[in-house]
């Protein structure tokens, strides 16, 4: 029985009061300030005063842990407004905004079935909101929008954790590399590149997920309306 219906044992308020919210909780403490590297069964157990064994009357293990704290996440994320293309804006834009929140869940989105009630109510959201599509158009357009949030999240976390790593900020990287990079374009082996680089806008995080965002949907738009 997934962990999802299997009911909680009932509480005992002695020694220390347990349950499956206060175990998410805790793991999700110690994943935000630390990273899921943090999280272990022992670590969770110490948080909440309790001994190890006492968690798997409620969890058979870590991977139900993950899962929990997966679906805990999932409370942030709804997809509001009217239609289907502001229903996977907002609900791409939600993701995202979770994601910086606890950069842990990067690491999890996508790698497992995502079946908790708050998945499942995430999901309904946007479901609903396409019910004018035809239906055989439906998830492949949720799967797009969502395999690019995924893959946009998960770079700008990536180069949050090397800036925090390193201690070098965009601006320290381009004072860095600039001049091997000047000099490499200055060869005319790159032109397009360096076309690019000399006179694009250079666009911050946000702009370029929106940007990158409504290319998407501008596309399945124009699919949708066939």
């Amino acid at each position: 029985m997934l962990v999802w219906e299997r009911p909680e044992p009932p509480n005992r308020p002695v020694p220390a009061s347990l349950s499956r919210e206060r175990i998410v909780r805790a793991a999700i403490d110690l994943a935000d300030a630390d990273g899921l590297e943090a999280v272990s069964l022992r670590k969770v157990a110490t948080a909440l005063d309790v001994r190890p064994m006492r968690l798997y009357g409620y969890i058979a293990g870590k991977e139900e842990l993950l899962d929990l704290m997966v679906d805990a996440a999932y409370a942030e994320i709804r997809a509001t407004g009217d239609g289907w293309r502001e229903a996977l804006r907002s609900h791409a834009e939600a993701t995202r905004r979770a994601a910086h929140e606890h950069e842990w869940l990067a690491d999890l989105l996508g790698g497992r079935p995502q079946l908790g009630p708050h998945a499942l109510a995430s999901g309904e959201t946007v479901l609903a909101a396409l019910g004018d599509v035809d239906v055989d158009s439906v998830m492949p357009m949720v799967a797009a929008v969502k395999a690019y949030v995924i893959g946009a999240v998960r770079r700008e976390i990536a180069e949050r954790r090397a800036e925090r790593a390193t201690g070098m900020d965009e601006k320290h990287w381009q004072a860095a590399l600039g001049p091997y990079l000047q000099r490499t374009l200055a060869t005319g082996r790159f032109p397009a590149l360096a076309t690019v680089v000399r006179d694009a806008a250079h666009l911050d995080a946000d702009q370029t997920f929106r940007i990158g965002l409504d290319f998407l949907l501008d596309g399945i738009e124009a699919r949708v309306s066939r």
